[in-house]
């Protein structure tokens, strides 16, 4: 029987970022299969007491270090956007609106390369229209379906339900219910999808 790993991630963070360009290669490894969960980590962050590692001096310098690292290792491009932190509300949920469609991993590897390879200010609407444009979405239509109340409501319940089961940052994977935070796991979430 195949396993499920669950991906809670925000396109705000550098660490989903980094398990989102591993994630598919290790579900098709494992044969199992990878079950996005679009989340706002800042409502998590709340609900927990936690906070980025941007927001203690020494801790955000080590991280990003410790992060490119592995962008070494995994051969992927990873620069330290400037505008870091930016607010991913309307990017969040209009990832949520696009789940179970063709075009969501098309529109999820757009906001992620500008976020994280292109070092854009995807806090500005001006930009993400740039950015949505060139991958041949009309952003219009997706900032509408951003917008729906069904979808900021989809986005809201699936954030309690990552705080339900005890998620305090991202990434955090589930692999037939065992958690594992941090995209430095990923070796862990392997083995565990293998047995």
């Amino acid at each position: 029987m195949s396993k499920t790993i669950e991906f809670y991630f925000d396109v705000g963070s550098p660490a989903s970022y980094l398990a989102w360009s591993q994630l598919p290669a290790i579900a098709q490894r494992t044969g199992a299969t990878l079950v996005y969960k679009p989340m706002l980590l800042g409502g998590v962050f709340m609900a927990t007491g936690n906070s980025s590692p941007a927001t203690v001096p020494a801790k955000g310098a080590y991280s990003r270090i410790d992060m490119q690292r592995f962008a070494n290792r995994y051969g992927v491009t990873l620069n330290q956007n400037p505008f870091f932190p930016i607010n991913t509300l309307q990017l969040m949920r209009a990832v949520t609106a696009y789940q179970g469609t063709p075009q969501f991993e098309p529109l999820l590897t757009a906001i992620f390369n500008a976020m994280w390879i292109s070092e854009l200010n995807m806090g500005e609407p001006e930009i993400v229209g740039k950015v949505l444009v060139e991958a041949g979405f009309d952003p219009e239509e997706v900032m509408a379906k951003a917008s729906d109340p069904a979808v900021k409501e989809q986005l809201k319940r699936a954030t309690e339900e990552a705080i339900g089961r005890r998620v305090f940052g991202a990434p955090t994977c589930f692999v037939n219910g065992e958690m594992f935070f941090g995209q430095d796991r990923l070796d862990w979430i392997e083995a565990a999808a293998r047995s």
